[in-house]
């Protein structure tokens, strides 16, 4: 074989090498999917049914490709859904990210005030949140009309069809208090679980219908055969993304918009999770079908 065959075949692999790199670092960190995901709730009620609720998380604005313009288009997605509710599930600001800068909280909430949903939009805070300074994050989202649950509640919706919100402080940064925050939901209640951190769904008791988080990013990167190589979660890959389904107990994390520590994602795009809540069916109808 020439030298110059040999040059050729070397770049090739090489420019081949390099595909999924470019990707993972120019291209996927800036696209934005909706995923949609249907989720049949044991403890969800008929009145309910068909809830629509867009969860996002993770926004790190000033991560790269989560500027200004990416806000803007965040805000537009997830409007352009047009959800029931909006839950906001924590890490708004980012510190140090290779090819990142700094957005101040407040800004990044004035775009987020920009949210619409028929009954609302309502945010925990994540762990990157209180290592700036929580109660500065929290005050800039409340003035702009978004309420910040920290081991509190809510109710939402009219007589008939209303059910609660639950947001519980951050696992890593916070001291969070699942059963205490419940206590104030009426027992028989429909209820939303929201965190910022999934390594909390063991604690959660059956009476919740569903439980919301983001914080591992899905890992960023997931691998052919090799999946996820580093997820935030002393569980591993258990929390990582999606549905979990666990002795009748059920979470999903949201794999969040933008990123973390390295500016990569792999397989992992930014997304916002569109999920529409479907109430199980009752005993008399499973057996008939």
């Amino acid at each position: 074989m020439s030298r110059g065959r040999r040059w050729g075949i070397g770049l090739l692999l090489a420019a081949a090498a390099g595909l999924p790199g470019g990707w993972a670092v120019l291209v996927e960190p800036g696209r934005l999917v909706v995923e949609r995901t249907t989720l049949v709730l044991p403890h969800w009620p008929a009145a309910l049914d068909g809830l629509a609720v867009a969860a996002v998380s993770d926004i790190h604005a000033g991560s790269p490709h989560v500027d200004a313009a990416g806000l803007d288009r965040l805000v537009e997605t997830v409007n352009d859904t047009g959800p029931d509710v909006i839950v906001l599930l924590g890490d708004y600001v980012i510190h140090d990210v290779v090819g990142g800068h700094f957005i101040p909280p407040e800004t990044t909430a004035a775009a987020l005030g920009r949210l619409h949903a028929r009954l609302g939009v309502v945010a925990v805070l994540g762990n990157h949140d209180w290592w700036l300074d929580g109660q500065r994050v929290r005050a800039a989202l409340e003035a702009r009309g978004i309420p910040v649950l920290e081991n509190q509640v809510m109710p939402l919706g009219a007589p008939g069809q209303r059910f609660w919100i639950a947001g519980i402080a951050d696992a890593w940064t916070n001291k969070y208090d699942v059963p205490g925050t419940l206590a104030h939901v009426p027992v028989d209640a429909p209820v939303l679980l929201l965190t910022h951190n999934p390594d909390l769904f063991p604690l959660v008791p059956p009476r919740v219908a569903l439980t919301l988080a983001g914080h591992t990013h899905g890992g960023q990167v997931r691998l052919p055969l090799l999946g996820r190589p580093i997820v935030p979660s002393e569980y591993g890959q258990r929390y990582a993304a999606g549905a979990v389904r666990e002795d009748g107990r059920v979470l999903f994390v949201t794999t969040g918009v933008g990123t973390s520590i390295i500016p990569v994602r792999f397989r992992v795009p930014p997304s916002v999770s569109l999920l529409t809540l479907r109430a199980a069916p009752a005993e008399g109808e499973r057996s008939s079908r």
